[in-house]
């Protein structure tokens, strides 16, 4: 299937036609690697000198073998990869060999389940490309986006701001900011596994616009919001109907997130002061925070952030396994952690960057080090501490190529918390009638307001 925007005569001369933003972030020759010996969006098209890491081939536009997906009919993924077997299982009594590819996180996992915990290792594969109008945005970034309030905002094109990233708030603005669905639509579920194998559920319904991921749309907002949600609460059955509704800036010194919230018992919509950061996230009974889905989001200013580097690592890669229909919740969710049994990792490039809590701040987290895939900028793991520089959590979230959108998918995530052996399963689509609604429906902002919230409650 075709990616309606691939077809859509978005070039470099209309972008051109807008006003600059600022000093380059890097010259016009350097933007010149893009798509060339890196791929459009700044990721080492090469493969590895030993090999591990293949080529980027991108041979994939809107497609995935064997899934024939009906047009965005929230249909379960299908996984191309299906009939191959690891290459590699780590476990551990060989973890010692390939500690260096591993973060502290992983290694804490092997640590505290000896006997249960293991990674199989599969071979990679670097399949799926984005659009050409997703390239051309990302080449006029790379020479013209800039980081704006000491990097709590940024001008630019929307998403992938920074191909080539200089520091570590531009590495992570290309994850708050990547390339995505425009409108997305869920019922997922939420599990809070307890020591013993025990499971208190959560549901929500989500919906969420991004306006300048659309193709046929203007590349930015001139209203400063990058993306609109709306999250229902379905489960468990104290909190039904309350419903929140947020809207996410791309500046969050001038126009921090707003969120409004509706109480059904009191029926009134009011406004929700200081939403994010370490609140507790819906439907998951406390045990993960607004910040922590898709390892992290909303306003950076809790932290002073520092580039690590890049580095080649075992991760979660094409995750349609874990995603599937024909895993269970009963097999998936097993005591003290996900079953490993249908996690896939590979062997890739990643950006690390770390944040440290500063001693204005509060957070729950005294520093958390992000780990994100060089091919899509999405954070795929992160390792988090407690205040007193202890390692608390070890989380991941399994991504997956949508032919919906051309683009990576944010699928089931694990929260797995070191001191006490529970762990949370967020973004669980498996027992689902639909999985991921994407890039279907009318959806506007003006759906996103509290008027709006105030209507549905009634």
């Amino acid at each position: 299937m075709k990616h309606r925007g691939a077809t859509i005569a978005l070039t470099l001369t209309s972008f051109l036609a807008l006003p600059a933003v600022g000093v380059a972030a890097v010259s016009a020759e350097e933007a010149e690697k893009l798509g060339n010996e890196l791929t459009c969006v700044g990721a080492e098209r090469a493969g590895n000198e030993a090999g591990t890491i293949p080529e980027f081939t991108g041979k994939y536009l809107g497609e995935v073998p064997g899934w024939n997906l009906k047009p965005h009919s929230g249909e379960h993924p299908v996984d191309p990869y299906a009939d191959e077997q690891p290459i590699l299982t780590i476990t551990a009594a060989n973890v010692s060999e390939y500690k260096d590819k591993l973060s502290d996180g992983q290694l804490a996992m092997f640590e505290q389940y000896p006997d249960t915990w293991k990674m199989h290792v599969y071979p990679g594969h670097r399949d799926f490309r984005y659009p050409d109008f997703v390239c051309d945005r990302a080449k006029w970034n790379a020479t013209n986006a800039k980081l704006e309030d000491d990097g709590m905002g940024v001008a630019g094109l929307g998403h992938n701001p920074f191909p080539i990233p200089k520091n570590a708030m531009e590495v992570l603005w290309n994850h708050q900011l990547p390339y995505r669905a425009w409108t997305e639509e869920s019922k997922r579920d939420f599990a809070s596994v307890g020591a013993g194998g025990e499971i208190s559920w959560g549901r929500t319904h989500a919906v969420c616009l991004a306006p300048s991921n659309d193709p046929e749309n203007k590349p930015h907002t001139s209203d400063g919001v990058s993306a609109y949600c709306r999250n229902e609460s379905m489960q468990p059955v104290r909190s039904r109907g309350r419903t929140s509704v947020n809207h996410e800036p791309y500046n969050y010194e001038s126009g921090s997130r707003i969120a409004w919230t509706y109480n059904p018992g009191t029926r009134r919509v009011r406004l929700a002061p200081g939403y994010g950061y370490d609140q507790a996230l819906a439907g998951t009974n406390g045990n993960m925070t607004i910040d922590d889905e898709r390892l992290f989001n909303g306003g950076p200013d809790r932290y002073n952030w520092e580039l690590i580097g890049k580095q080649e690592m075992y991760i979660p890669a094409n995750g349609y396994k874990v995603n599937s229909a024909d895993v269970s919740y009963k097999e998936l969710l097993t005591p003290n952690h996900v079953n490993p049994e249908f996690i896939r990792y590979e062997l890739r490039r990643v950006w690390v960057i770390e944040a440290t809590l500063k001693d204005s701040s509060r957070h729950l987290y005294g520093k958390r080090r992000l780990f994100l895939d060089e091919d899509t900028w999405h954070a795929v793991m992160a390792d988090n501490y407690d205040t007193r520089g202890n390692l608390w959590k070890h989380s991941f979230v399994n991504y997956y190529y949508h032919p919906d959108m051309s683009a990576w998918q944010a699928g089931a995530g694990f929260y797995h918390d070191l001191s006490n052996g529970e762990y949370v399963g967020s973004n669980l689509i498996n027992e689902r009638r639909t999985a991921h609604i994407i890039n279907k429906g009318d959806w506007k902002p003006s759906d996103f307001t509290p008027d709006r919230l105030r209507a549905q409650g009634r």
